[in-house]
């Protein structure tokens, strides 16, 4: 969240970071010849001793505004007294608050929020409607939207940079009558059945991550379903570049695009009810991506959400919407027969060719 403004010869900024499962960070900047002319840090955090947060603000003032998000973090860290602590926050965080400031970013609540719950459909036009809903938001005809899929059959949904050979079993997947399908996005192959994982796609503007690296925006666009899990009982954390785990074990997974025009994908599938036995006969899943996870066995590699609340997928789901819409102050929706049409043409012509999918042999 930004207000642009003047005070003398000063361009005024202000920026905000919420850290994934942390605290509120808030700078308001002056900014003068290219370079930051005055800073004042403040938010909910923690931080000890009192004199350390003038040391931040010092340390921020004179950097030029093309300043890197590592940059501002390294003069924040030589700053600090060394016996200094901080708690709920970082100097990385610091960094990339002061990064939304001068990119004048925006928070979830600067966009009015869609919320889409449709009907179930195949694998391959969930995809294409990956595609088309991004497209729709990068060229403003779409609102900043979040949605959730549902389908009746199962899938296996490759990366955008997979070897299908290497993942697949093509013999099983058959047997099982498992479609498989490739993603716009990277990432690893996910396994998926009718009621057994829950995923859903944000397609958001580009201003809402500016000034975050890739492995922060995952983060940051994880926070809200993470705080819908903790509030099921479920000690929910973001983990790695891309991972949502908790203490028994992996939850999920995201991937994301990006368009030239700003528009950011991110979708993320959380195992439900996994069947890992019928998993691991369908994915080639190699010794070693099994053995540097520690584990005998891929079933155990992914723990359900039923296993750790009981609860049934409707009722996740239905805590999840609840808390979008209270965090982004979303509003109900639906496909357009457009976007519909759009998809459909999508995936006669790309995702359920020979040669999207099997782009990577």
């Amino acid at each position: 969240m930004t207000d642009g403004g003047a005070e003398g010869e000063q361009q005024s900024l202000h920026g905000e970071y919420k850290v994934p499962g942390g605290k509120l960070v808030v700078v308001d900047l002056g900014i003068e010849g290219g370079r930051v002319a005055r800073c004042r840090l403040a938010g909910d955090f923690f931080l000890e001793p009192d004199d350390a947060l003038e040391a931040i603000d010092r340390a921020v003032v004179g950097l030029p505004v093309e300043s890197s998000a590592a940059d501002i973090a390294a003069a924040v860290r030589a700053a600090l007294p060394t016996d200094a602590v901080l708690l709920g926050f970082s100097p990385e965080a610091v960094a990339t608050t002061v990064r939304r400031a001068i990119g004048r970013a925006a928070d979830w609540r600067d966009f009015q929020w869609e919320l889409l719950h449709p009907a179930a459909v195949r694998p391959a036009l969930h995809l294409a409607l990956d595609q088309v809903l991004l497209e729709e938001v990068g060229a403003g005809r779409r609102r900043p939207t979040l949605r959730i899929w549902e389908w009746d059959e199962p899938a296996v949904v490759i990366g955008s940079f997979q070897s299908l050979k290497n993942e697949v079993d093509p013999e099983n997947a058959a047997k099982y009558g498992v479609d498989v399908v490739r993603r716009i996005t990277g990432g690893g192959a996910m396994f998926m059945e009718a009621g057994s994982v829950v995923t859903y796609s944000l397609y958001a503007p580009g201003d809402l991550v500016r000034g975050m690296s890739f492995a922060e925006s995952y983060a940051y666009l994880d926070d809200w379903v993470l705080q819908a899990l903790r509030s099921l009982g479920i000690d929910a954390t973001y983990q790695g570049l891309n991972d949502i785990g908790s203490p028994l074990g992996k939850i999920g997974g995201a991937a994301q695009k990006r368009l030239g025009g700003g528009a950011v994908l991110h979708h993320v599938t959380m195992s439900y009810d996994m069947d890992g036995d019928k998993m691991v006969q369908v994915l080639r899943i190699g010794r070693e991506k099994m053995s540097d996870k520690g584990t005998v066995s891929a079933a155990k590699r992914v723990d359900p959400l039923r296993a750790q609340t009981g609860l049934s997928r409707a009722a996740i789901i239905e805590r999840m919407e609840e808390t979008f819409v209270r965090l982004t102050g979303a509003s109900r929706g639906d496909l357009t027969e457009g976007e519909l049409a759009q998809a459909e043409r999508l995936v006669q012509t790309k995702f359920a060719t020979r040669e999207w999918l099997e782009r990577v042999p």
